[in-house]
């Protein structure tokens, strides 16, 4: 646990005073959350190794509820710094914008996916909450009740299809995933009053969210604010592209799927992005055992499950080049597809 804390905390001091300072803090922050982390996952080659059977880790939800509040601290913080109320130079506008976003994106939203998976009902409330702050509080119904449900086939958004590029993905699996989630929900609904009905927190809070930062902040920080949540969104949504891209589940001749297994998430054993961003890189296990607590989850053994060639982080920017990306991933992709 000491070292997803010492991993997940550092960027905060450097954000702030980066937000304030500028100079030498805010260059810190980014290349912390940049080349720093590529660094220590290429050049230092260790594999942490998995959790003891039935190790409990109290500690993870107390980590898991700190980053959250520093989310909600740092995501007026950063529009204000970026929206130039700080006093900020030019450049070091641009570099608080990809530092903070980078921060919602690597380790607010792996910290609240976590959170929607808790059955602890304040810890799930807080997840969604950080999703809904981001604009994207649909994805607390549709990652749960959609994607565990029909991951890599064509039912899943947000699964990405071999050949298929990000840029075409974004859009697919962002509606895609508004659309399914709030079916899945008016199904679950029909037997409860309907202000119960999450979509009506997930458009409306994000709706009072986003007039708040106007109203403090003005136009411009409800500008920066607008650009902070499609940043992260950004990662949000080429993390699940990366993580099954080209993997599919075998359909039976009563047309049934075959089960979920290790075959079908790529996993990335790189130490350092897997403490930063809570064990999202062990993604196989986690739609193994969705309620496992992120400390516990587990790698495969070599060879049963797909592996990235770098880091999720190295690969999400990857992603970004089309040609290179399928350069880089279609032959391994094919080599998991069934039968």
């Amino acid at each position: 646990m000491k070292s997803f804390a010492i991993a997940t905390l550092i960027p905060l001091p450097l954000l702030l005073f980066g937000a304030l300072w500028g100079g030498g803090w805010i260059l810190a922050a980014l290349l912390y959350l940049t080349a720093i982390a590529y660094l220590l996952d290429a050049l230092v080659r260790r594999i942490t190794p998995n959790a003891p059977d039935g190790a409990e880790f109290p500690a993870a939800d107390t980590l898991s509820v700190v980053l959250a509040l520093a989310h909600f601290a740092a995501l007026p913080l950063g529009a204000w710094c970026v929206a130039g109320g700080t006093g900020l130079g030019a450049a070091e506008r641009i570099a608080a914008f990809f530092s903070f976003g980078l921060f919602f994106g690597q380790i607010s939203h792996p910290n609240a996916h976590e959170l929607i998976h808790r059955a602890h009902r304040g810890l799930f409330r807080l997840g969604k909450w950080v999703y809904i702050s981001l604009l994207f509080g649909h994805h607390t119904t549709a990652h749960r009740l959609v994607h565990h449900v029909w991951v890599a086939t064509p039912e899943d958004p947000n699964s990405a299809r071999l050949g298929e590029s990000f840029y075409h993905f974004a859009p697919r699996a962002w509606i895609g995933s508004f659309r399914k989630g709030l079916e899945a929900e008016n199904r679950r609904a029909r037997d409860k009053p309907r202000l119960q009905h999450p979509y009506i927190a997930y458009v409306g809070g994000g709706l009072a969210i986003a007039l708040a930062m106007g109203l403090t902040l003005g136009a411009d920080g409800l500008l920066a604010y607008l650009a902070l949540v499609l940043h992260a969104q950004t990662q949000l949504l080429v993390a699940d592209y990366v993580q099954h891209y080209g993997l599919s589940r075998a359909r039976g001749e009563d047309g049934r799927y075959e089960p979920v297994t290790p075959r079908h998430s790529w996993d990335a054993p790189h130490w350092f992005s897997s403490y930063l961003m809570l064990n999202a890189p062990r993604h196989s296990d986690h739609h193994a055992h969705p309620a496992r607590p992120y400390p516990a989850l587990r790698l495969s053994p070599e060879g049963s499950s797909p592996t990235l060639p770098l880091s999720l982080p190295a690969m999400a920017t990857l992603a970004f080049l089309p040609q290179r990306w399928r350069r880089k991933m279609d032959h391994r992709a094919r080599r998991w597809a069934p039968g």
